[in-house]
């Protein structure tokens, strides 16, 4: 089982890491380490793969697996509740795993500098739109200014083929988000935006500047990510975080 390290300054205390497709039961095309149970994959597949993460990551606990719709709702943890429609998990307790899963949308992770509270956020284009990550931060206690941030893989810039009316809606929250969009030379009428400049300028403007990641492209590298856009019926990987004690 592969994953990808943050590269983050947090504090020792702080666990966190992003799945790759490879270590899993999963068969075509869902090959192999497939977490989402959403998606027609095989169900005691599926269950074996979230049993064989929480073995070889040493988690604390089996963590919640939301049932994400691109909203911009936060569930705290310990959650107590049965509504899992929601895209974003927040903890300021030990052992507590927040999980988010992708396959082309933004995994935002999120941490106060003195290690105490931690988030994860599933920001597909909608939700970063519509502020999952804004409504992430406002459950925090500390100030923005003291919140890491780390941005998982997702779709890239030279990847994330869009329309007008994308650009239009992001736009109209902040116009500063146009210079995250470049025309297609490829396609008349088609932009290509980048995920990744728009979440800075989101976090940004709250006042987070402590920002990593970014580097990588679900959809071109077909090896180590699932990639809805590129396969469409394909799995799911998961962004995590947790403090321990």
């Amino acid at each position: 089982m592969k994953f990808i390290q943050p590269t983050w300054s947090v504090p020792t205390n702080i666990h966190a890491f992003t799945t790759t497709r490879s270590g899993g039961v999963s068969k075509a095309p869902f090959d192999s380490l497939n977490l989402g149970d959403h998606v027609q994959d095989e169900p005691q597949d599926v269950q074996a793969n979230r049993e064989l993460l929480n073995q070889q990551a040493n988690l604390p606990h089996f963590p919640i697996y939301l049932t994400q719709t691109h909203s911009t709702r936060v569930i705290r943890l310990p959650y107590e509740g049965d509504n899992l429609e929601a895209d974003a998990v927040y903890t300021n307790q030990s052992n507590q795993v927040c999980l988010v899963m992708t396959a082309d949308c933004l995994p935002a992770i999120f941490c106060s500098k003195d290690g105490k509270e931690v988030a994860s956020a599933h920001a597909g284009w909608k939700g970063l739109c519509d502020g999952v990550l804004e409504a992430t931060v406002a459950e925090f206690e500390c100030e923005p200014k003291d919140i890491t941030v780390w941005l998982g893989p997702a779709i890239g810039p030279t990847a994330f083929q869009v329309g007008q009316e994308v650009i239009e809606q992001f736009c109209a929250f902040d116009p500063q988000a146009k210079d995250a969009f470049v025309a297609d030379e490829t396609t008349s009428g088609k932009f290509l935006g980048n995920l990744y400049q728009i979440a800075r300028q989101r976090l940004n403007k709250l006042g987070i500047t402590d920002i990593s990641g970014g580097d990588f492209c679900t959809y071109t590298d077909a090896e180590n990510f699932f990639s809805y856009r590129r396969d469409n019926k394909t799995g799911r990987m998961a962004t995590v975080v947790w403090r321990s004690e």
